[in-house]
């Protein structure tokens, strides 16, 4: 009972209210299907149910294509590939004319060997089948990850030859991922996340001497998580139609999972967020990416991810919020009306939401506006593609969830234009395109071409042509970085320099960047300036004391200063430069962190808020995080002392080691509490000969588990065996009674799966569900343990979220707390109930209730046979020691 737990259904409800709004085929909410009652649609849309394969033991789907005559390939995460015949939009039988894919190859195969699946990619292109395989060969299916090119040879309708045209190293969910056509479609690009090995490129666009560049103290994530995985990251590459000759466009992403193009050709990803690190400084949310040649976003494991602010990576195109992203489509071919031909559709797994950005050009990249297109609770998406109908096609599932696939077309009364008006392509993006036309190595001209354009007031331009300087011989420009008057160029070359050159031109070019007038670059030029400090000091490693004085005699009067990204960068560099003054100023920032900034969750598109009863399982995190969340400057502050050796006193190391004890009172991600511990022991190897134990008390030691990745607690944690809890274990678990129980085990149950943080037992506890006192007098020990297991069952009203769908197109989750005349009250926040949120009545459309208990399920799987059956004596008992299902007499005397 991890989280909220609303243990115990009162009420049953219907799965979607009778409000005002329709049901998307015009049926009443009630009459409709479930799994079409839930989808939340934009006006106009309708959507129709094609196919559950999950009741067809077909698996859970996750990739899909359209063939060459109009049929619907997709593969199961975990298994074999499907071709079906989809019925026409509005058919009366909508059910699809299905086969298992069996390859002809000669060999005579039982029907249940898989030949070809596992993919999470999937693209019918060049008279083939491309297969992106993500997995681990092994005598259930041989083939290891790779692409995979799947041929017709003899015109039967059938596929007869499998090639290998590339093995990749790397599986799982941060694997190899999609396949997607090239924009004038005489090409492929290929996108992996950042488990998933770059192979051997022939050409590298980014260039290929990437480091993690930081000298932010690096901390990897204390839970192990990509520990061993470094840059580039997750990549994009673009190949062959044969996967002879591998490019490697963009990289610096952390698990990319699909990719698409607008009309003017340029690439659009949907990449992830690392939610264990969710209220740190160095987090970064789900976001959309415009991705260039040569682009690089700045991923690197652990605290080491660069900000969007530095120069030598890209920033997105929109920060979404918290989330999984899967698939990404762009409209065009979409029988859609105007706008949705120019936007990304995007689709995030966890909370069920499918965003469309609509575009708009701004200078040589874009601007976009954020739709919630489509949704439902729950709606696990996966891949989605626009049919040869128009219509958009998409599927639920992965991770072996229950898959669906359906079909969304627009059947309103806006006109749906037969040519959309297009984007028009701007003089930036003309100038950035020719750039890019230097990034496959030396050319002649190169140079003349690009650095007029390294003071460009387009940043992408600006990085544009910083790439096509990188990759001409260094002969021809590193006395230009020298010689160059414009300050702007001079920091944009020393980048170049600090990245492309010798550790011999390190004081060289400290020199020059010290010597260009501080207080007369804009904000923005002041981050590239002591960025490009920072590249040099970490590439070409530390000077002598000489220039260490000399970089900190010229930073330290700016510092500190408004600009949160400007504080970290000038902090990281003093410390590393052993700036006597830097441990006093960071501390009075430590507990009154300054700038615009202070909560890391802001600037996004969807608000944290909204996303929380989407998806209880996931949205708790979030939930804890904002209730209590950490200041992420002070985290960052924090961190980099820990690396500081010049300018403490007594008095600053007591105030600085106190301050850790308090930052452990905090929530934020999983991984939080660890990695404040390393940033912790790592400041305790710095303290003087004899005070180890004074200050590692002093900062919070007792209050760790024994691995620092947890606060230690004193309930009794389960034993196990873990188990996977299913309804038809009820009977037999319970087949002899629960007689003699442990009341002990039982409150321990109790508090070791987090039931006391949402539930009263005999006063103990919080008031976020029911209290549970009584339960056991009003329901059986199996109605108990079948609602534990399957939580959405029956939903109580009294604690059913209730979806708010707006004018706007978008909508709100929330708890229904009352209604004052022209205004609902909902509460977000399970943790936080009293936080209300207003919405007005006149900017509601309509409104369904969730079919999703705020109690995510498997919350017992960690209990064994025993600790289960001690868990519900107690709930029956009410938490009383002398209930006779303790036992009687002597037993019961001990239990109190």
């Amino acid at each position: 009972m991890k989280r909220v737990l609303l243990l115990i259904a009162v009420v049953s409800l219907l799965a979607v209210s009778c409000d005002t709004e329709k049901a998307s085929n015009g049926d009443t909410a009630e009459n409709q299907d479930p799994k079409l009652a839930k989808l939340k649609l934009q006006s106009g849309f309708k959507a129709e149910h094609l196919y559950s394969p999950s009741e067809a033991n077909e698996g859970s789907w996750v990739a899909m294509t359209f063939d060459d005559k109009g049929r619907l390939i997709t593969s199961d995460q975990y298994g074999a590939l499907y071709r079906m015949e989809v019925p026409p939009i509005g058919s009366e039988n909508l059910t699809p004319k299905i086969e298992k894919l069996k390859i002809q190859t000669g060999e005579q195969v039982p029907d249940s060997v898989i030949q070809m699946g596992y993919a999470q990619g999937l693209l019918y292109a060049f008279n083939s089948l491309y297969v992106m395989v993500n997995h681990r060969s092994n005598d259930e299916f041989e083939k290891g990850s790779g692409l995979y090119r799947l041929q017709d040879t003899d015109n039967d309708d059938q596929y007869d030859k499998i090639t290998l045209l590339k093995a990749l190293n790397g599986a799982g969910e941060h694997g190899p991922h999609s396949i997607v056509p090239s924009p004038d479609g005489k090409s492929l690009y290929v996108i992996a996340g950042n488990h998933t090995d770059l192979p051997k490129m022939d050409v590298y666009r980014l260039p290929e001497n990437w480091k993690d560049d930081n000298l932010f103290p690096q901390i990897k994530d204390p839970r192990g998580h990509a520990n061993d995985r470094g840059a580039p990251g997750g990549w994009v590459a673009h190949i062959d139609p044969e996967g002879k000759t591998w490019e490697l466009v963009a990289a610096g992403f952390r698990n990319p999972f699909d990719l698409a193009f607008n009309e003017l050709g340029d690439m659009f990803v949907y990449d992830s967020d690392m939610e264990w690190d969710l209220g740190m400084p160095w987090y970064r949310p789900t976001r959309i990416c415009h991705v260039t040649s040569g682009a690089e976003f700045g991923w690197r494991t652990g605290n080491g991810k660069w900000s969007p602010a530095y120069p030598d990576n890209l920033p997105p195109l929109m920060n979404i919020g918290q989330g999984s992203p899967t698939n990404v489509i762009y409209g065009s071919e979409a029988n859609f009306p105007e706008k949705y031909k120019h936007s990304v559709f995007a689709f995030d797994w966890s909370f069920g939401i499918i965003y469309s950005i609509e575009l708009k050009t701004d200078g040589s990249t874009y601007s976009g506006t954020r739709e919630e297109f489509l949704s439902g609770i729950p709606l696990p998406l996966t891949d989605g593609v626009i049919g040869p109908d128009g219509a958009m096609y998409f599927m639920t599932g992965g991770r072996r969830l229950d898959s669906d696939l359906y079909r969304v077309y627009y059947d309103g009364s806006e006109e749906i234009p037969a040519q959309a008006t297009a984007l028009q392509q701007t003089e930036g993006n003309k100038i950035r395109k020719e750039l890019e036309t230097y990034h496959v190595g030396p050319k002649t001209g190169a140079i003349e071409a690009a650095w007029p354009h390294l003071n460009s007031e387009d940043r992408f331009i600006r990085y544009a042509a910083r790439i096509a300087v990188e990759h001409q011989p260094i002969s021809l420009w590193q006395d230009k970085v020298y010689e160059e008057t414009d300050a702007i160029r001079k920091i944009q070359g020393a980048i170049a320099l600090a990245r492309q050159g010798d550790s011999n031109q390190r004081n060289r070019l400290l020199e020059t960047l010290t010597g260009i007038d501080y207080v007369s670059l804009t904000t923005s030029q002041q981050v590239d300036l002591v960025r490009a400090i920072e590249l040099v000091l970490s590439r070409m490693g530390k000077p002598g004391a000489a220039m260490n004085n000399k970089v900190a005699t010229y930073l330290r009067s700016h510092y500190p200063t408004e600009t949160d990204v400007l504080n970290q960068l000038l902090s990281k560099t003093l410390v590393y430069v052993g700036d006597d003054s830097v441990v006093p100023k960071t501390l009075a920032m430590l507990e009154k962190p300054q700038g615009e900034n202070a909560s890391v969750m802001a600037n996004t598109a969807t608000d944290a808020a909204d996303l929380i009863l989407r998806n209880p399982q996931y949205g708790m995190d979030i939930a804890e995080t904002l209730k209590n969340m950490p200041p992420a400057q002070s985290i960052y502050y924090g961190t980099v002392l820990g690396d500081a050796t010049k300018g403490w006193t007594p008095d600053l190391r007591d105030e600085y080691f106190k301050w850790y004890y308090k930052a452990f009172s905090y929530k934020a991600g999983r991984s939080y509490i660890g990695f404040v511990d390393k940033a912790r022991k790592m400041a305790l190897t710095h303290v003087p000969t004899g005070k180890f134990d004074l200050y590692n008390q002093m900062s919070g030691d007792s209050l760790l588990t024994s691995s620092g990745n947890d606060l230690a607690t004193t309930s009794v944690q389960p034993k196990g065996p873990r188990k996977n809890w299913k309804e038809e274990d009820i009977a037999p678990l319970l087949a002899d009674g629960l007689e003699n129980r442990d009341f002990e085990q039982g409150r321990n149950m109790f508090l070791a799966t987090n039931c006391i943080s949402c539930h009263a037992m005999r006063g103990e506890g919080s008031n976020i569900g029911p209290d549970l006192t009584q339960v056991g007098t009003r329901f059986s020990p199996e109605d108990m343990l079948k609602a534990i297991i399957d939580p959405n069952d029956v939903i109580s009203d009294q604690y059913n979220t209730t979806v708010f769908s707006l004018k706007d197109g978008n909508s709100i989750v929330g708890r229904l707390i009352s209604e004052e005349g022209d205004t609902y009250k909902v509460s977000q926040n399970p943790y936080a109930p009293d936080v209300i949120r207003e919405i007005p009545k006149d900017q509601v459309t309509g409104t369904k209730m969730s079919t999703v208990s705020l109690m995510p399920p498997g919350t017992i799987n960690r209990l064994g046979p025993d600790e289960v059956k001690d868990l519900l004596a107690y709930l029956v008992a009410g938490g009383d020691p002398d209930n006779p299902i303790f036992g009687t007499g002597d037993q019961a005397e001990a239990n109190q």
